[in-house]
């Protein structure tokens, strides 16, 4: 009642005790918050139940007797069916994990077929193990048998394609495994290969190979990493000082403009596709034949011209080729010219390097930078000599190791065939080759179970205490790793199975008959000689591995000698290297030098440009301005016209100076905007003050004199206005162009001063570089000698001073001495090769002269021919370009196709007319008859109708005939009736 619920209990009289309250009837009516019961009670006739809250509510419920309450409705319950006993009954469902009734059906289907096929499965696996069993003894009983009497294992299978299918289904599995295990494979190698990386491939061993049956031996270089120190970026190896050589011998290069020869227009054909515009029938007319024929005589002559045409721009783009090809006068290569001062320099001797003429070219100078990239690829080159040499070696090693193996292969063999014969043939065999640990120094880094275990007790030993981690992690991976050396269980299996074949074989032994014994003797004599073949195999096999070992021993040697002047080499390379150190500060500040005033030189060179194109530019306005100035004077002599009495005082008023000045433009720049309104407001009377204001500026005290022309007066006035003006614009000009050309002629005299100091800067960086090859000529430079190569002599003996020998190659001084005689014979050579070049030039030249007199003959031979013929000169290039009209004749073939095409419409349409004609005629003879007819029936009617009179005159005569006479009567009628509607007929056809 606390919460507003309200709790009835049901109370029988008979029976009151505590378990009868278990059963009671809940409603929470009121709020359960502020709805506490206040107060209970029942209606005065207690059929009602009323309740007050403290949420302000009042409840009324109704009490009910045991007889009022409504009786519950029962259903029912069918009977079981028959059989509902022996059926099994439905299982509960004791899985609380269950979420379905219908899922916990279907897992347990599932379950029961699974355990119907376990059940299937043991059954099949029994019948298997027993067919197994009995295999097993099938195969036991026949080894029991004798070997002649024993089966093969081909004819146990009773179906080979089993154990094909068998073999695919394995093959698919372990495809399968392999590639479920492939991610992890990898993942477990990558990190292998990382642990190699990091620990094992960075150290480095010393591989001996040694000579099986002699001492000799061959061991691999000791690597070191190759130096960074030296290293440089190859990309950007250009060398500074060539750059600079680049831009300086630019800028003394001119540009030679070539002439672009002129595109010959093609002519277009003009009757292309005129075959396809008229459609010629099969059976081809005379006129249409004919117009053909001009057409195609047309295209013939097009053709003609066309290719005369191209002849002619062919010949004269090949005159053009010609001439262009041709050399100038002064023309001299300057490759050439380089070469002859080259060689007139330098030839005949052989300099040296510590000679005061000694020029250095720009290939031979030296910098640090050059010096560096020596000695990184000279370090770079010994390495992976070095590199090859070992990977030779470790070759060499590798190739023991298979002859071992297979040496071991072939002992087996030389045994097994010893098994057969007696002890007193057996051969000695040679002794298994066997590795030394030199030859395998990375066996140091492996392990193997006995290692482990090994390792295992010293660590135990050190540390005895269980709960060590290191002795964990040990055990879990001595656990794992199987050992090294293992039996094969496969081969066991072999070894018993033919020691139980020999044994069985033993006791199956009889006496052997003839054939038997013929065919022991021949199995002893192929196992004589394989024996024997075996042994000289692997014998050889040791002779020539020896032989191989040698042969790179004896290369490694030399390349010990090349090593060792390599690395001489490389010391002389860092002194040389530590010399152009300390020079470079001086050889860097030239090179600057020099890169500036080449820079410097390029900007006044542009300069010098732009000025020269500005000269040339206002030179052409000062030209055009003197023109005009001409013309000025040439249009007012023309003015004056001759014997004029005032041409010397107009003239001098022409050439008088006059400052003219006006006044508006003043004004103008005094107040724009006042002057733009006046304007705006007096046009007419800004215009007269302007007029009178350069009226009094231009003529001062000057008046146009009575009897002189007031419009020549004023034409002279604005001539010499003109002329002020182009002689101001031409001063200013001139002007201009002498402040250009101080200016260019000042940046001239710059460039050449420029030009000097570089050329001074190159001397003197010349000069540095030959001292400073002079310093690193004085270093001293090993070189191995034997006492064969020395030859130097003086008198017969050995001089005790060397200071002034020079160690000179033999082969350089055979190549002198050879190219000496060489230089001889090619002189004489080129002494014959001059003289025929002489020999032909002079037949050139006189053939030359020749060629031109007798083009001079024709040319006037040509000349004469024409004017005989012509009356004067032609040119017979446009003579033969116009020979043809090609629209003309167009035009007439257009002419005679629409003749044609108009007399095969006229003739169309007089057979039209003809047959219309025919027509007419044979309508006008029907009507003709039609006429004629009519004509007749007229007559006829005519005649009727006498005898029609003549009868119905003499009716008195034929009165006894009446009935006779109204049949005729009647006849007549109707002919007469059918003749008038044909004559009614007629006349609308004749209308």
């Amino acid at each position: 009642m606390q919460d507003g619920s309200l709790r009835a209990y049901p109370l029988n009289d008979k029976d009151l005790s505590v378990d009868t309250l278990k059963d009671y009837w809940y409603l929470n009516v009121h709020d359960n918050d502020y709805g506490q019961i206040r107060g209970i009670c029942c209606s005065h006739d207690d059929g009602c139940l009323i309740t007050c809250g403290g949420d302000g509510n009042i409840f009324t419920f109704d009490i009910w007797s045991e007889e009022e309450l409504p009786k519950e409705l029962k259903v029912i319950i069918p009977p079981p069916r028959s059989g509902l006993e022996k059926e099994k009954g439905t299982e509960d469902i004791r899985d609380p994990d269950a979420y379905t009734i219908e899922e916990q059906k279907q897992k347990e289907e599932y379950e029961r077929k699974m355990k119907e096929a376990e059940e299937k499965k043991n059954k099949k696996r029994e019948e298997l193990s027993a067919l197994r069993q009995d295999f097993v003894f099938l195969l036991r009983k026949n080894q029991e048998l004798p070997k002649h009497m024993q089966l093969h294992k081909e004819e146990f299978e009773m179906d080979r394609r089993i154990f094909e299918e068998l073999d695919r289904q394995r093959l698919q599995r372990i495809q399968l495994v392999q590639k479920e295990l492939a991610w992890e494979q990898e993942k477990q190698l990558i990190g292998l290969q990382k642990l190699q990386t990091q620990f094992r491939d960075s150290l480095e061993f010393t591989l001996t190979v040694h000579a099986i049956q002699s001492d000799h031996q061959i061991s691999t270089y000791s690597l070191q990493t190759i130096s960074e120190k030296y290293a440089r970026d190859k990309k950007h190896g250009d060398d500074k000082w060539a750059v600079l050589k680049e831009k300086w011998t630019a800028l003394k290069e001119s540009e030679q403009e070539e002439e672009i020869p002129r595109e010959a227009i093609p002519v277009h054909r003009v009757f292309e596709d005129e075959d396809e515009k008229l459609e010629t029938p099969e059976v081809r007319k005379p006129t249409t034949r004919y117009i053909e024929s001009r057409r195609e005589k047309i295209r013939r002559l097009v053709e003609k011209y066309d290719a005369l045409k191209a002849k002619i721009m062919k010949r004269r783009a090949e005159w053009h080729e010609l001439y262009k090809s041709k050399p100038r006068d002064n023309y001299g290569n300057s490759k050439d010219a380089e070469e002859i001062k080259e060689a007139q320099e330098n030839i005949g001797c052989y300099r040296l390097k510590t000679a005061t003429n000694y020029t250095l070219t720009e290939d031979d100078r030296m910098n640090t930078e050059k010096k560096m990239m020596q000695l990184a690829t000279l370090e770079d080159l010994i390495h992976k000599t070095k590199v090859n040499m070992n990977k030779e070696i470790v070759s060499l090693r590798d190739l023991k190791i298979s002859i071992i193996d297979e040496i071991k292969s072939l002992v087996k063999e030389v045994k097994s065939i010893q098994a057969n014969l007696d002890v007193s043939e057996h051969l000695p065999i040679p002794q298994i080759p066997q590795l030394h640990p030199d030859e395998v120094p990375e066996k140091i880094i492996e392990y193997n179970s006995d290692v482990l275990l090994k390792f295992k007790e010293e660590q135990e030993a050190k540390e005895p205490l269980e709960g060590c981690p290191s002795s964990r992690a040990f055990r879990h991976v001595f656990l794992q790793t199987p050992p090294v050396e293992e039996s094969d269980p496969m081969a066991q299996a072999g070894d018993a199975s033919a020691v139980v074949t020999e044994e069985a074989f033993e006791m199956e032994k009889a006496e052997p008959t003839e054939i038997e014994l013929e065919i022991l003797k021949r199995e002893k004599i192929k196992n004589l000689y394989l024996q024997e073949t075996l042994i000289k195999k692997i014998n050889a096999l040791v002779i020539n591995f020896d032989a191989e070992l040698r042969l790179l021993r004896h290369e490694k040697l030399k390349m010990d000698v090349q090593m060792k002047s390599a690395d001489l080499r490389c010391i002389t390379f860092c002194e040389e290297l530590l010399i152009l150190k300390k020079l470079e500060i001086h050889e860097d500040l030239l090179e600057e030098q020099i890169c500036a005033l080449i820079n410097e030189q390029e900007d006044i060179q542009s300069k010098l440009k732009s000025y020269f194109a500005q000269m040339e530019d206002r030179k052409c306005e000062i030209v055009m301005l003197q023109e005009r100035e001409k013309a000025l004077y040439a249009s007012f002599e023309a003015s004056l016209g001759e014997d004029d009495e005032f041409a010397d005082f107009l003239t001098d008023i022409f050439k008088k100076e006059v400052e003219c000045v006006e006044k508006e433009e003043v004004g103008r720049e005094a107040d724009e905007e006042n002057e733009n309104k006046e304007h705006q407001e007096k046009p007419d009377l800004e215009t007269d003050e302007e007029n009178c204001g350069s009226q009094d500026a231009i003529f001062g005290d000057f008046v146009c004199p009575e009897g002189c022309s007031e419009d020549l007066f004023l034409n002279t006035i604005q001539l010499r206005q003109q002329r002020i003006g182009i002689e101001k614009a031409l001063a200013e000009e001139e002007k201009v162009a002498a402040d250009l050309k101080k200016e260019y002629n000042a940046l001239a005299i710059k460039a050449k001063e420029l030009e000097t100091s570089l050329d001074t800067t190159n001397r003197e960086l010349e000069a540095f570089q030959w001292e400073k090859l002079h310093r690193l000529n004085e270093l001293y430079v090993v070189v191995p000698l034997r006492l064969h190569q020395v030859q130097c002599l003086v008198d017969g003996e050995m001089p005790r001073d060397f200071s002034q020998t020079l160690v000179f190659t033999n082969q350089s001084l055979q190549y002198l001495q050879k190219r000496i005689v060489d230089l001889r014979n090619e002189k004489i050579m080129q002494r014959e090769i001059h003289k025929k070049a002489r020999e032909q030039h002079k037949e050139l030249l006189q053939d030359k002269k020749e060629m031109e007199a007798e083009i001079q003959r024709l040319e006037e031979r040509c000349n004469n021919l024409m004017m005989e013929k012509f009356g004067r000169l032609v040119d017979f290039e446009a003579v033969q370009a116009h020979s043809v009209n090609i629209p003309m004749e167009q035009m007439k073939v257009r002419i005679m196709e629409k003749e044609y095409e108009h007399f095969v419409e006229l003739k169309e349409w007089e057979e039209r007319i003809v047959v219309l004609q025919h027509q007419l005629t044979k309508l006008t003879r029907e009507n003709t008859s039609k006429l004629h007819q009519l004509n007749r029936f007229c007559h006829e009617k005519h005649q009727l109708e006498t005898e029609l009179e003549s009868l119905t005159g003499q009716g008195g005569e034929f009165q006894g005939t009446q009935t006779s006479d109204l049949k005729e009567t009647a006849r007549l009628q109707s002919r007469l009736m059918h003749l008038t509607c044909d004559v009614a007929f007629l006349r609308e056809e004749i209308n």
